[in-house]
């Protein structure tokens, strides 16, 4: 007969406190997040793609796509950190398998970049030279 997995005895919240629960611990990976120098210059070239949009004249729709990929790159970017620091608790020496996952969270974070910068490069296409 199989055991049940212990109890951790904390009562999980339901409701609006659930809602206010998942707030804080987003707040909270926020707040982790910042102290990448990563994550802060995705932050920086964040405000620099909105500043492009608005000398290029860009349309609402570009504002949009512009956000939910750079959304897309914060999150990844934030995956790729969890990434990271798991194997380095896990696996604090040097091993193939922890290089490759830290390889692996670094080029999702590559081909998101790579999105957001073609996309921007297609505004600047569509609205300046076309």
């Amino acid at each position: 007969m199989e055991k049940a997995p212990q109890e951790s005895g904390i009562e999980k919240a339901s409701g609006p406190r659930r809602l206010l629960a998942a707030t804080r611990y987003s707040l909270q990976g926020l707040a982790r997040a910042w102290r990448e120098e990563a994550f802060r210059t995705e932050a920086v070239a964040f405000v620099f793609g909105l500043v492009l949009l608005i000398a290029i004249g860009a349309e609402l729709i570009d504002y949009l796509v512009f956000v939910i990929l750079m959304l897309v790159l914060f999150a990844v970017e934030a995956l790729n950190t969890a990434i990271e620091e798991l194997v380095d608790r896990v696996s604090p020496e040097i091993s193939t398998v922890g290089r490759h996952a830290k390889d692996l969270g670094s080029f999702a974070v590559f081909c998101v970049s790579c999105a957001v910068g073609l996309f921007l490069l297609w505004c600047v296409w569509t609205r300046v030279l076309g």
